[in-house]
């Protein structure tokens, strides 16, 4: 089974991440290497099904892993839901000569391109790319570094102007299921309290906390939030401590997708280097069906059952340290 694949197809698809250009560069520069040609589908599975595909070389990526975004664009495809999508989309394949597929993205990515796998057995890798960081069967996913940098250095400059005007900031962070950037933004950033999705703050322990800072003299706060908060989102919990509390003069600001955006830190563009290339070789070793991954610091391939699903879960002693110090 090694070996067999001659023609290899790239595409983004979901949220874009910053390093998603580094492993489509990764994928492609991978594949002449080992003498294969390789097709980008531009738009994700509605480029697939629409046939936007076009090949690639090694300039055709050149100057562009220090760039955001995606070159291959992305979208997400509701006819790829359908049976009828998906063979559309597998004709084009078929047309074009593409006997293996490497997708970077997310889990509703991944999803995707397992029941494609079942249905057309066409050789498959998926490469995790969200800033969400919430993949399970790797410990980084390509943009999580850099959107967490970039939601520090937010969080550095909210706090001259809150220790400036003695103001409780509440700063909300990306993260609908996962708590991932809010917990490593809070840590680094000195938060007094952080909120995400995995964690069951109530209301009552969020006011007790701010009441202990009052009772030192603290003049300041930074509060982080996940946007997939249970108990509310940035604008909700001001607008409820504001109400029960005039001592601070409260702010919020909410990140959004400039966390999205931006050139990749350089951890990200080795970790997406290594993953394409390891995608690369995935396929002509006769991996199938498999999402790549690093865990300590060595790339691995975990079968999608496994990961699909399935949750990276918030690291506890993460939760522990940022307790203890945000007294």
């Amino acid at each position: 089974m090694k070996n067999t694949i001659s023609k290899i197809g790239v595409f983004t698809s979901g949220g874009d991440a910053p390093g998603m250009n580094a492993a489509i560069r990764a994928v492609v520069r991978g594949a002449i290497y080992y003498k294969k040609e390789v097709y980008g589908i531009t738009q994700g599975y509605e480029g697939m099904i629409d046939g936007d595909i076009v090949k690639l070389g090694a300039r055709s990526v050149g100057n562009i892993i220090q760039r955001g975004g995606t070159i291959l664009k992305t979208a997400r495809s509701q006819e790829f839901r359908t049976p009828e999508g998906r063979a559309k989309a597998f004709q084009n394949l078929k047309k074009n000569g593409i006997d293996a597929l490497v997708a970077i993205g997310g889990d509703g990515t991944f999803t995707g391109l397992h029941k494609f796998y079942e249905e057309y057995q066409i050789p498959s890798i998926c490469i995790p790319g969200t800033i969400d960081n919430d993949l399970a069967g790797t410990d980084y996913t390509i943009g999580f570094d850099t959107a967490t940098n970039t939601a520090v250095e937010a969080i550095d400059k909210i706090r001259d102007t809150a220790i400036s005007h003695n103001r409780l900031f509440f700063i909300e962070v990306m993260g609908r299921n996962s708590g991932y950037i809010a917990i490593n933004s809070g840590i680094a950033g000195g938060a007094v309290s952080i909120i995400i999705p995995e964690e069951s703050m109530t209301i009552e322990e969020l006011f007790a906390k701010l009441d202990e800072g009052g009772k030192t003299n603290k003049k300041s706060s930074l509060i982080v939030v996940a946007e997939g908060s249970k108990i509310g989102t940035a604008m909700e919990l001001a607008h409820k401590f504001s109400e029960r509390n005039n001592y601070f003069d409260i702010k919020v600001t909410i990140l959004g997708h400039l966390q999205r955006g931006g050139s990749p830190s350089y951890f990200d563009r080795v970790l997406a280097s290594r993953m394409g290339v390891a995608a690369v070789e995935g396929l002509i070793n006769g991996e199938r069906d498999v999402m790549v991954g690093i865990r300590n610091n060595q790339m691995v391939y975990n079968p999608f059952s496994m990961i699909i699903n399935h949750r990276h879960e918030i690291d506890n002693e993460l939760l522990r340290i940022s307790k203890i110090l945000s007294i």
